[in-house]
């Protein structure tokens, strides 16, 4: 491949938290991009730049619609970031199937009557459940939740398909990404959002642990994927292989915003998901694409503050 992406492109979940970033990156240099929405599609965060892509009215658990318009687009490079059941909100088990598991299908298999250079599926980090070591591509999985469940069983399709019909097909498994336009309701957001206010959300155990990626390193490692020679079906960790606590997210947030709020460890009770090691294992990535992070945690929650504190360019901000 080469270092640029072919076009068409096509982006599905462009509304949501990293899709949205992802379209803001690809409209600096591409011209024909195309998004699948669906018609209750939220489009706060694309307002100032929907004018810049192709918008197409698609429900990706309509099987014929979804293969009418891959027939009309037919793209070149797909990045697949359309889901739901990530928040604790989205908890109707039989939309989480059929929105990751047929909606994926649907989207590959419509794609496989067409050529194309490649074609991401995104899947999740909680694909792996519980680890006592940085989890690699090829640990067993173990999903600790429906929403990983139906994102191991998409990844499972695609990576099948990829290999068996050796089609350009590869899975990417992000970590915490965190960053412009992330759901409010997120750590991050929250975090930031209390202590510019001179306040704190209520905090979990101080050793629970996040693999910490700023959204531009995530964005540019799904590009240099995509411009890279693809290995069909293969699966790809999005992470920064460093653990962060969340007690040193914590700190770093108090020394930026310059508080002196005193937290309350333990006012949050444990979720299911919380645990004290979560780290991805970043070799094979760095190995097969020589990529590696840009921003530090700290230079990300700089890059996110500034956002927030509105000193950091973006025509959009109050997005919700």
């Amino acid at each position: 491949m080469s270092s640029s992406l072919t076009t068409p492109i096509l982006v599905t979940g462009a509304t949501g938290f990293i899709g949205s970033n992802l379209v803001r990156r690809l409209v600096l240099d591409y011209k024909e991009i195309h998004i699948i929405i669906r018609k209750e599609s939220n489009l706060c965060r694309l307002n100032d730049i929907i004018d810049k892509m192709n918008v197409h009215i698609v429900d990706l658990i309509d099987r014929v619609a979804v293969e009418k318009v891959i027939e009309k687009i037919k793209p070149q490079t797909i990045f697949h970031l359309a889901a739901y059941g990530a928040y604790p909100f989205q908890n109707d088990v039989r939309k989480i199937k059929s929105v990751i598991l047929d909606g994926t299908i649907n989207l590959v298999d419509a794609c496989l009557k067409h050529n194309f250079d490649i074609l991401i599926n995104t899947g999740s980090n909680s694909e792996y459940g519980f680890k006592n070591s940085p989890m690699k591509e090829t640990d067993i999985l173990c999903p600790n939740s429906q929403y990983a469940v139906m994102k191991a069983a998409a990844t499972h399709y695609c990576n099948f398909i990829g290999r068996s019909q050796n089609r350009p097909i590869v899975t990417v498994r992000p970590f915490h990404i965190y960053g412009p336009y992330e759901e409010q309701t997120r750590f991050i957001p929250k975090l930031l959002t209390k202590l510019l206010d001179n306040g704190l959300p209520n905090l979990v155990s101080p050793d629970i642990a996040r693999d910490m990626l700023y959204i531009d390193d995530a964005i540019d490692l799904f590009i240099t994927i995509a411009t890279n020679e693809p290995i069909d079906g293969d699966i790809y960790n999005m992470g920064s292989g460093q653990q962060s606590t969340i007690k040193s997210i914590v700190d770093v947030a108090l020394l930026l915003t310059n508080s002196n709020v005193i937290p309350e460890w333990g006012s949050m009770g444990p979720r299911m998901w919380d645990q004290n090691i979560w780290i991805a294992d970043m070799k094979k990535v760095k190995e097969i694409f020589d990529w590696e992070p840009r921003y530090s945690l700290k230079d990300g929650l700089i890059k996110t503050i500034n956002w927030n504190k509105g000193t950091e360019y973006s025509p959009n901000r109050n997005y919700k």
